[in-house]
């Protein structure tokens, strides 16, 4: 009796839903578009008063949008952890940046969740289009979605609460999975495909950030660098207090210092310690001040944005020379050809990059640190680099005796050695870059050891000190020459001029003699 009524039940229930099916395409075939869409309005209404749901659709690109929307990533990423568990139909896929298998929920599963006791659904689900559009960038008109189901009553919880636990929670999820990236900026002409409804230019390519400099293994004295550390870490956790003072949320570093100082090391330690991804910004392929912003535009938070060599990137340090003082200059300057070249291509301008760096457009989006590197600290404009733009000003000397112990610990294993108070008299005499020390630290075969390094950076710099000796002594030696042919040409001037002053006076002499004749003829004595 129990199996006759549930067949029964079975079987009313597939009468009713094939009643409903034939009803609705009676509806949809003689009742005219205008008049359904009235009469579906008004069953939507009347539904939700009985219905005790709500539903929120959050689309992967909303509208006709080229961009994916944050919100619906951050709500992938946040899924991802649940439907591993809960799921029963899951899809696996390893995108390029992230570090291992990314699962998540297959379209039109659906997975509960909970919420300070309150009971949740979200179903995964997608819009197929009528007439599929062929493209040979793929990707289609499919639009993905994620839509949350909640009673009611929970309104407010939901949309001020859970939404906001979910957003973050996702982007969390998203920091700690994925791979940080090296951006460099495209050229202006460069344009590729995206998604079938056109076109967009893509102002960044990027490639996987994986440089090992750390501030362990850079070479630096301690305390320089644990002031740097903790600089970078105190702003890492300013969110609040860059507010609270009005401020966008970036901070800016100046480095400069000779060649092979380290300069780019530290940036990729910097990039390490706060997780960063970096933008290798080339100004000479930014067409103007409009594209210089839209790069910023599109640059993401938790990001290092560099401009290395800028007073070699474009001629940014002469805008504010006056023309007589350009006109003085006669020999030529093969960098500042070479600038004037890509001036000519680039129109970008002192003020815009100052827009760039604290203006305006340096508001949108936060947590950014912007680092200019330069070998000539001296040939930049002071507007450029004043505080409040490049907040903090670091110089990479020389090897110090510090630097190089780190140096030898990270390339030999040392801490100390006996000829490590020969290398300390040696570099306190000698400009020695670190990279010039770290390359003779380096073993170059099976055969070298640490006494051979050691060795070999010894005799490196040696051989350095007796050429910065004959340099220099090459150089008072042409000082000499010069302050002797200054005064050779002193002396040969005033015995021209002191000839010229006697030619001058025995002419006067002879422009005399005819008034001195005529007076002795007219019998007057002078």
């Amino acid at each position: 009796m129990t199996m006759m009524g549930g067949g029964d039940t079975l079987t009313q229930l597939g009468s009713t839903v094939a009643g409903i099916m034939f009803i609705w395409a009676m509806f949809k075939q003689y009742f005219p578009p205008e008049l359904q869409g009235h009469i579906e309005k008004y069953a939507h209404k009347l539904i939700s008063y009985v219905y005790p749901f709500i539903h929120i659709t959050f689309y992967e690109y909303p509208g006709d949008g080229f961009e994916r929307s944050k919100a619906y990533a951050a709500i992938q990423q946040y899924l991802s952890t649940n439907s591993t568990t809960r799921a029963k139909r899951l899809k696996a896929d390893m995108m390029r940046d992230s570090r291992s298998i990314t699962l998540s929920m297959d379209d039109y599963e659906e997975i509960t969740d909970e919420f300070k006791g309150i009971k949740l659904w979200w179903a995964s689900s997608k819009n197929i289009p009528k007439t599929q559009v062929f493209s040979i960038f793929g990707g289609g008109e499919e639009k993905r979605y994620y839509k949350l189901r909640f009673h009611r009553k929970h309104r407010e919880t939901i949309t001020k609460n859970y939404l906001n636990h979910v957003l973050d929670e996702g982007k969390a999820i998203e920091v700690r999975a994925r791979q940080r990236k090296l951006y460099t900026n495209n050229r202006n002409e460069q344009w590729v495909g995206y998604r079938s409804v056109g076109f967009r230019r893509t102002m960044w390519s990027h490639v996987l950030f994986e440089h090992p400099a750390t501030f362990a293994t850079l070479a630096m004295e301690p305390n320089k660098k644990e002031d740097i550390i903790n600089d970078l870490i105190t702003f890492s956790k300013a969110k609040d207090y860059y507010k609270k003072v009005g401020k966008a949320w970036k901070r800016g570093y100046l480095l400069y210092g000779p060649p092979g100082t380290g300069k780019s090391t530290m940036i990729a330690a910097m990039a390490n310690l706060l997780e960063y991804d970096v933008y290798d910004l080339e100004l000479t392929a930014v067409k103007d001040n409009t594209d210089l912003r839209k790069l910023l535009i599109d640059t993401s938070s938790k990001s290092i944005i560099v401009i290395e060599d800028i007073d070699c990137s474009l001629d940014l340090t002469g805008q504010r020379k006056k023309e007589k003082d350009e006109k003085k200059e006669e020999e030529k300057d093969p960098i500042k050809e070479k600038m004037k070249d890509d001036n000519e291509k680039s129109k970008v301008t002192l003020s815009g990059l100052l827009n760039f760096i604290d203006g305006l457009w340096s508001a949108c989006g936060s947590e950014r640190i912007i680092v200019f590197t330069t070998n000539y600290v001296e040939k930049l404009d002071p507007a450029l680099i004043r505080r409040g733009r490049m907040d903090k000003h670091i110089e990479l000397s020389y090897c110090s005796f510090e630097a190089f112990k780190v140096l030898a610990r990270n390339y030999l294993d040392l801490d100390s050695h006996e000829l490590f108070a020969k290398i300390r008299v040696l570099l306190e005499e000698t400009k020695t870059s670190p990279a010039d020390v770290a390359e003779n630290l380096m073993p170059k075969s099976a055969e070298e050891d640490a006494d051979t390094c050691l060795a070999n950076l010894i005799k490196s710099i040696e051989a350095a000190k007796e050429e910065a000796r004959l340099k220099a002594e090459e150089e008072a030696r042409l000082k000499a020459e010069e302050e002797e042919k200054l005064k050779a040409e002193k002396e040969e001037k005033e015995k021209e001029k002191e000839k010229e002053k006697e030619e001058k006076s025995a002419e006067d002499v002879e422009e005399k003699k005819p008034a001195v004749k005529e007076v002795k003829e007219n019998g007057v004595i002078p």
